[in-house]
């Protein structure tokens, strides 16, 4: 395929920059203005930001791909006013790695999905290239951590929706060839709210044998029990906070989470007004619940930045996690717990996946698999 993105960088002088227009599509917010609220004294802000240079955050969605597609000229090293996401706020906001979501438009599915989603992994390694002094691809654990003992930011490519496969398993290998990690399993006849078909089960276990692991937010509760069920390697939830708190439909009821902890799966709460509140403090609720719940070890951070949601007081861009693990350490979480939440349990689920791949391997061959023989 073609490097989609020749036109990226097109000589503009740095003098000229501030006539450059920017224009912003509709489906993406632009970035939301912020003022310091807390002192630069304070103390819990002072430990969070301790903490977090020890132990950075894993954010479990950035929809940035898409954001620069419309942007027409950009440079996140030096800093780019368009997106919530760049190098410096990435770095301010102690943000060790990423995973670039691939989501596509709604009503984009068959071969036109397979098209976009190929050029959106395409797009991503054209950007991180571009940025070799703060960005870096990685596809496993050790990767990302090289990358953070380098200074850079790891970027995992994924999740994907399901209808990038366009019912293949052969694509799902040429995906993960391509470097994708990890597969929403949403949005197809064999993945929905009825649960998983047969094809769907040989899928989610030919993902165990190649390491992509399954996203199950806003998935259907059958789907997530099912997937739970037959993988052998964790799942996630990209982006899914607590329905007790908050009903929304992505977010997860008790028990789900529960079982989805019990599973060493991972809930990723989204820093996303829609579905935790309005304020930092609604989002350590949520984080609190979900611990409560599923465990210390069952919860993560999803910044949904650049995705075009709307985002929480205090939390407008990637430079605003010390002001979130700020609130959870007045509310008396330890430097383990939130050093699980950040990074060791993204590092832990993307061990295990690795883990799982590999004694797969051993014992089965690529599966040949079609829908019209299981579900047919």
């Amino acid at each position: 395929m073609a490097d989609l993105q020749d036109d990226l960088h097109t000589g503009t002088e740095a003098g000229e920059l501030d006539d450059l227009p920017v224009p912003l599509p509709d489906e993406i917010l632009p970035p939301q203005p912020y003022a310091p609220v807390s002192d630069p004294d304070d103390e819990p802000l002072t430990r969070a930001r301790a903490v977090l240079a020890a132990h950075p955050v894993a954010d479990g969605c950035c929809g940035l791909p898409r954001a620069l597609r419309h942007l027409p000229w950009y440079d996140l090293e030096l800093g780019e006013s368009g997106v919530h996401t760049d190098v410096p706020r990435l770095r301010e906001g102690h943000v060790g790695a990423l995973f670039w979501s691939l989501h596509l438009p709604e009503g984009i599915d068959g071969d036109r999905a397979v098209g976009a989603t190929l050029e959106q992994l395409d797009l991503v390694k054209t950007v991180v290239r571009a940025h070799p002094e703060g960005l870096r691809l990685a596809y496993d654990a050790g990767q990302t951590i090289d990358a953070r003992n380098c200074g850079r930011v790891a970027v995992l490519p994924g999740p994907a929706g399901a209808a990038a496969l366009g019912d293949s398993l052969g694509i799902l290998r040429s995906l993960h060839a391509l470097g994708l990690r990890v597969l929403t399993l949403t949005g197809t006849s064999w993945a929905s709210e009825t649960g998983l078909t047969r094809f769907g089960e040989e899928v989610v276990r030919e993902m165990n044998r190649l390491g992509v692991l399954a996203d199950l937010s806003g998935a259907g509760e059958q789907t997530v029990r099912r997937t739970v069920a037959v993988s052998k390697a964790p799942a996630l939830c990209t982006r899914s906070a607590a329905r007790a708190l908050r009903p929304h439909p992505a977010n997860l009821p008790d028990d789900l989470l529960a079982e989805l902890g019990a599973a060493g799966g991972l809930c990723m709460v989204p820093l996303a007004a829609e579905q935790t509140g309005p304020t930092v403090r609604d989002v350590a609720d949520h984080l609190d619940h979900v611990r409560t719940v599923a465990g210390p070890h069952g919860v993560g951070l999803s910044g949904t930045y650049d995705t075009g949601a709307a985002h929480p007081l205090e939390l407008g861009d990637a430079s605003c996690y010390p002001r979130l693990v700020a609130e959870l350490l007045r509310r008396g979480w330890d430097e383990a717990d939130v050093a699980l939440l950040t990074w060791g349990n993204v590092q832990r689920v993307l061990r295990e996946a690795a883990f799982t791949a590999r004694a797969t391997q051993l014992r089965r061959q690529p599966s040949t698999a079609t829908i019209a023989a299981l579900d047919g």
